[in-house]
């Protein structure tokens, strides 16, 4: 099968024939249809965390069960299925309290150490990253799959494994949006897109979309953004305290940067949240417990994947979607093929699109 293969890491993927196993135990072989690339799959071909190369990435993904293993029951072959990043057991005390997210034996979802490699190159192993979705095929743990109804396209259903269950799921799920309230979105990609149209659904009064990229700024507005504010044309602490009442309820960081991450703790008002969403990059964030924390009586989370119960929440978003209350289709903005992925990724770094997706 062809695979976009991170072979260096500066960046760029080499598109190569690699070999895949038949799926054993609770796995399941799927046929990708689609793969959204989102940043957090740039970084990994970029940044060294001590991943061993080659490797194949991607980790928002749909498509079709080609084969499944022999302690697989609730899944056949010709099911539309997405892909989550969330590894879960399903039997520890936190995924029976509705938190796989939080799961206290991920490696349940993953190959054992010294089994055979799921992925190979001329015999020799290939490391695979979150669903590794980069690839014409992949082979998952059954409990990184939910099937989903076949109505939905492809290309929008790869984005529910990521991309809308991040931040929706932040909205909804980790910091409890409630009616009346205000939320501030920092970072208007993918996933900041995603907490606006969540915090248009769970009835905020004001959505605050921040970004430097015009085009992204009108998106918001398609999403739900009641206000928008260009940070190099007018002072964004103003903005949005003159649009929230004196400061978010909700501040939801979506860059992963240490001025934004500062910035986003000063939109929030005293009693509010700041939700920590995208991948740190650079210096780490100073914090400053008596100003930030006790006086500003703040909530501070990291927020990984949108406290996602994929079995609960992807369905959900699902259902949202064929009603025509969640925007899927502009979060759509290019499909390409793969051996693109390349040019797809230079386009989507300067901001220009919202989401590409690598169709098969």
């Amino acid at each position: 099968m062809r695979a976009a293969v991170i072979n260096r890491l500066d960046g760029t993927f080499d598109i190569e024939e690699l070999g895949i196993d038949h799926p054993g135990g609770a796995e399941v072989l799927v046929e990708v249809a689609a793969a959204g690339l989102c940043h957090s799959d740039y970084l990994v071909a970029s940044v060294d965390r001590g991943r061993p190369l080659p490797m194949v990435a991607g980790h928002e993904m749909s498509g079709i069960v080609a084969e499944v293993g022999p302690d697989v029951a609730d899944l056949k072959v010709g099911d539309h299925v997405v892909a989550t990043e969330v590894d879960f057991c399903g039997s520890c005390r936190e995924c029976r309290a509705g938190a796989p997210f939080r799961c206290l034996n991920p490696a349940a979802a993953r190959r054992p150490e010294g089994a055979p490699s799921r992925l190979t190159r001329d015999g020799a192993p290939v490391t695979a990253f979150g669903v590794a979705g980069f690839a014409e095929r992949t082979l998952l743990h059954r409990n990184k799959l939910v099937k989903v109804p076949r109505e939905i396209p492809f290309a929008q259903a790869a984005v529910l494994g990521c991309a809308v269950s991040a931040g929706v799921g932040a909205v909804l799920n980790s910091a409890a949006v409630r009616p009346g309230e205000t939320v501030a979105v920092v970072g208007l990609g993918g996933v900041g897109l995603n907490v606006v149209q969540g915090a248009a659904l769970a009835g905020a009064r004001a959505v605050v979309g921040i970004d430097l990229q015009l085009p992204k700024l009108a998106l918001a507005r398609r999403f739900g953004a009641t206000h928008v504010v260009n940070p190099a044309e007018e002072d964004v602490a103003a903005a949005v305290r003159a649009a929230t009442d004196g400061g978010a309820h909700h501040v939801f960081e979506a860059i992963g940067l240490g001025a934004t991450q500062r910035q986003a703790i000063g939109l929030t008002r005293t009693g509010g949240s700041v939700n920590f969403i995208g991948i740190p990059q650079g210096a780490p964030l100073d914090i400053d417990i008596m100003r930030d924390l006790l006086l500003g009586q703040r909530t501070m989370r990291g927020v990984y994947m949108g406290s996602t119960d994929p079995r609960r929440d992807i369905p959900f978003y699902a259902d949202l979607y064929l009603q025509g209350r969640l925007n899927l289709d502009d979060l759509v903005s290019v499909r390409l093929d793969l051996a693109a992925i390349n040019d797809a990724y230079a386009r989507q770094e300067t901001g220009a699109v919202a989401r590409s997706v690598v169709t098969f």
